[in-house]
């Protein structure tokens, strides 16, 4: 690959910031990353490890003369965080972000942006429970998907340019619009991971009545639970009050079929079941057929620096 952005800032410097530097380096993708976060701890760390080429103490800093600016901090903080650029942002610059809803960014984010800056929401379909500067890998986005939110108006210049820095960082790229993002990810993410909060908490009042047994002996659908409820609180804080009509939406559907699940083993319908199970295997036939399983179990975390 060659250079696709000159300069790049990251705001926020976690795992999926970090994991960019890291793809940015190996592809070739930018001749210079500038970093920041609001936290000195991060920032210490981030100029420690040599995560970027410089790490400054602002946003409003990190983004002068970058030709692209990436928005990797929680939902809740974007608006405040994009009001503090907006003044220093490049002409021709294109700021995206990684956040996992899309019309809450655009919302908190569009108001800010000068009309000669473009403005592409983005969501890279990567993670593992890891979060700070230390969390991230080169390998992170290779064959996942990012989706890309452009607005009526985006340049084809522009977008094409963002499609060919995700394309380098290793993933497949589609593009989306932000209300239909908001609910695919409810079911594929959102939902999910509520349901695992669940399990996991209904766990931790049991394992007070069981000591240790509930740990000792978790099986492997307990363990994949708790490895989605260790992730960052405080991102997924902000996911559920910034989607929450479309998270609502499909809670309520899970729970209308958790009802017929629990009517089927009440009353010894097997069929019910059998046909249940049959139909939902299906489904992860058909993510492994798309090849978004992995074979490896820790998600990467091997490579990951202690």
């Amino acid at each position: 690959m060659s250079v696709i952005y000159k300069r790049v800032a990251l705001i926020g410097l976690g795992l999926i910031a970090s994991s960019m530097a890291h793809g940015m380096r190996r592809g070739g993708l930018s001749e210079h990353i500038v970093g920041t976060a609001r936290s000195q701890k991060t920032r210490d760390i981030a100029r420690e490890i040599g995560l970027c080429d410089v790490v400054v103490d602002s946003a409003a800093k990190a983004v002068q003369d970058a030709d692209l600016v990436v928005l990797a901090i929680p939902i809740g903080a974007m608006a405040a965080v994009a009001r503090e650029i907006g003044p220093h942002l490049k002409a021709g610059a294109t700021v995206t972000d990684v956040g996992s809803v899309k019309r809450a960014v655009i919302e908190a984010v569009e108001p800010h942006i000068p009309d000669d800056v473009h403005f592409i929401p983005g969501h890279p379909l990567a993670g593992t429970e890891h979060s700070g500067p230390r969390s991230g890998f080169a390998e992170l986005f290779d064959n996942r998907w990012c989706l890309l939110v452009p607005p009526a108006d985006t340049q084809p210049e522009a977008l094409a340019q963002l499609k060919d820095f995700w394309h380098g960082l290793g993933s497949n790229v589609d593009t989306m619009e932000a209300d239909h993002h908001d609910l695919v990810l409810a079911v594929t993410s959102h939902a999910p991971h509520l349901i695992a909060y669940t399990m996991v908490g209904v766990a931790d009042d049991l394992s007070r009545v069981t000591g240790s047994e509930v740990v000792n002996f978790s099986a492997a659908g307990f363990r994949d639970f708790t490895r989605i409820a260790a992730s960052d609180p405080t991102m997924w804080r902000d996911v559920f009050l910034t989607n929450k009509d479309a998270t609502l939406e499909i809670l309520g559907r899970f729970t209308e079929e958790l009802f017929a699940l629990q009517r089927a083993i009440r009353t010894g319908d097997g069929d019910h079941l059998h046909k249940y199970f049959t139909r939902t295997r299906a489904i992860r036939r058909g993510i492994i057929e798309a090849g978004q399983d992995t074979d490896e179990p820790d998600f990467g975390r091997s490579t990951v620096k202690k």
